[in-house]
C-alpha cells in the first residue's frame, strides 16, 4: 500500500506540472478581441522592452496589455488551485512550491495585497502541516500587515501560537478576533469593504463561531489562571526534536534567523500593490517589522532555553561517562585483587603439597633402627642367713642387699632411651646403645 501511494501521488505531481506546462501555451488564455492576437500565445507576449523602444518599434497595444494582464491573473489563480488541492491531497511541500511561485510574482507585474494575503495564509497552512510552525507565524504575521482584519489569518495565527504553548499571545489575538465578531453582529457585514474576500468566512457563520470564541476564550483563561500559560514549547517552534544534538539546534537556529530577521520583514511588502485608501506601504512595514520583532525575540528565548538544555544534558553525560569509567576501574581493581588473592593461595596450597611431600619422602627415606634386645639379667637372690637381733636401723642401705633390684631397673631405661634417640633421628651416624658395656 505505501508503494501504490507513492506511486499515485509521484503520478499527480507529474501530471500536475504536465498540465501547468501545457496551460501556459493555451489559446484561451489569450483575451484580445482581434484575430491576429488570438492565435498568439500568451506568453510569446512580452512588454516592450527598452532596445524596441530605442529600435523605433511601435509600442503594444492597449488590446495586447489587457491580455497579458488577463493570462498573468489566470495562470495565479491556476497556481493558487493548485497548491490548495496539494494541501488538499496532504502534501504541503508541493503547496509550499506553489505558493512560493505565486508570491514571488516573477512574470512581471503586482499582486493585489489581498489576493497576496489568502496566499500568505494558505502557505502558512502548508508551512503548519509540515512541522514548521515559526514560518507560518511569520506568514500571519505579513497578512495582517496588510490587513489587520482578515479573520482566516487572525484564526490561524491564534491556533498556532496555542499549538506552541504561548497561549497569553494567543489570547491576545483571539480577543481581537472577538471584537471583530462583534462589529460583524453588530453591523450585519463582514469587516471591509464587500468586495473583499474573507477566505471563506460568511456572515451567517459568526455567531456561531462567536459562541465557540468565547468558549474558547473562557478556558484558555482558566489555564493561564492555573499557570499553564508559561510552558512555550520551544522544540516545536524552531522545529527541533527533543534529545537534538547542539548542531541541530544551532543549524536550525540560524536558518530561522536568517530568513526572519526583522530587518528583512518588510521587503515582500515591495512586490505588492495596495488597494486600500487608508492603509499606506509605511504603515504595513512597521507593522511587519513589529510582529517579525516579536517572533525573533521568541526564536532567540527559545533557542538559549533549547541550548541550556543541551549543555545541561552533556554535563550529565559527561559525568555518567566519567562514574562509569570509574566504576569499571574499581570493578577491574577488585578483580585483579581477587585474582592475586587467589593465585596468591594457589601458590601457597601448592608451596605447603610440595613441602608435606618432601617430609613424607624424606621419612620414607629414613631406615628404621632395630629394635634393642632384650637382656635378660640374671638376679642373685641371697640364701637367708640366721636372724640377728634387732640392731638400730642404720641411714645406708648395704650395696649387697639392693644391687640386684636397681640393676633391672636401669637396665629398662637404658633401651628407653635407645628407643626413643632412635625415633628422634638421633642416630645419625647411629649410635648403638651396648647394654653389655655397662656392667651391672
Amino acid at each position: 500500500m505505501e508503494d501504490a501511494v507513492v506511486l499515485l501521488q509521484t503520478g499527480r505531481r507529474l501530471a500536475t506540472a504536465a498540465f501547468r506546462r501545457e496551460s501556459v501555451c493555451w489559446s484561451e488564455d489569450s483575451f484580445s478581441p482581434s484575430n491576429s492576437t488570438a492565435n498568439v500565445p500568451a506568453a510569446s507576449r512580452r512588454a516592450p522592452s527598452k532596445y524596441s523602444q530605442a529600435s523605433g518599434m511601435p509600442p503594444a497595444s492597449e488590446a495586447d496589455s489587457v491580455s497579458q494582464l488577463l493570462a498573468h491573473v489566470k495562470l495565479l489563480l491556476r497556481r493558487r488551485a493548485a497548491a490548495v488541492a496539494a494541501l488538499d491531497a496532504g502534501l504541503p511541500a508541493e503547496a509550499v512550491r506553489h505558493f512560493n511561485k505565486v508570491l514571488d510574482a516573477r512574470r512581471g507585474g503586482v499582486l493585489p495585497h489581498s489576493f497576496a494575503t489568502a496566499c500568505l495564509v494558505g502557505r502558512a497552512a502548508a508551512f503548519r502541516a509540515s512541522g514548521r510552525p515559526a514560518d507560518a507565524i511569520a506568514d500571519c504575521n505579513r497578512a495582517l500587515a496588510l490587513d489587520p482584519a482578515f479573520i482566516p489569518a487572525l484564526r490561524a495565527r491564534a491556533d498556532l501560537l496555542e499549538s506552541v504553548g504561548a497561549i497569553p499571545d494567543s489570547l491576545r489575538d483571539l480577543d481581537h478576533l472577538k471584537l471583530l465578531y462583534d462589529a460583524a453582529l453588530r453591523d450585519g457585514k463582514l469587516p471591509g469593504p464587500s468586495w473583499r474576500p474573507q477566505g471563506g468566512v460568511r456572515q451567517r457563520e459568526i455567531a456561531g463561531a462567536h459562541r465557540e470564541l468565547v468558549a474558547r476564550v473562557q478556558q484558555l483563561r482558566a489555564r493561564v489562571a492555573a499557570g499553564d500559560g508559561c510552558n512555550v514549547d520551544y522544540y516545536a517552534l524552531l522545529g527541533v526534536p527533543r534529545g537534538c544534538a547542539r548542531s541541530e539546534v544551532v543549524r536550525a537556529h540560524l536558518l530561522l534567523t536568517l530568513k526572519l530577521k526583522p530587518d528583512r520583514s518588510a521587503s515582500f511588502a515591495e512586490r505588492l500593490e495596495l488597494v486600500d485608501e487608508h492603509r499606506d506601504l509605511d504603515a504595513v512595514r512597521d507593522q511587519a517589522r513589529m510582529s517579525a520583532l516579536f517572533l525573533y525575540r521568541m526564536l532567540q528565548k527559545g533557542y538559549s532555553h533549547i541550548m541550556s538544555a543541551v549543555l545541561d544534558e552533556e554535563a550529565a553525560a559527561r559525568q555518567r561517562a566519567r562514574e562509569d569509567a570509574a566504576a569499571a576501574a574499581l570493578a577491574a581493581t577488585v578483580a585483579a585483587a581477587a585474582a592475586s588473592a587467589t593465585k596468591q593461595a594457589e601458590e601457597e596450597a601448592a608451596a605447603s603439597a610440595t613441602m608435606q611431600q618432601q617430609e613424607e619422602e624424606e621419612l620414607a627415606a629414613v631406615p628404621e633402627s632395630p629394635k634393642p634386645e632384650r637382656v635378660n639379667i640374671p638376679v642373685q637372690v641371697a640364701e637367708p642367713e640366721t636372724i640377728a637381733p634387732p640392731s638400730p636401723p642404720t641411714p645406708r642401705l648395704s650395696a649387697a642387699a639392693m644391687s640386684p633390684m636397681f640393676q633391672g631397673a636401669f637396665c629398662r631405661d637404658m633401651a628407653v632411651v635407645g628407643t626413643l634417640l632412635s625415633r628422634g633421628r638421633f642416630d645419625r651416624p647411629p649410635m648403638a646403645v651396648k647394654c653389655e658395656a655397662m656392667s651391672c
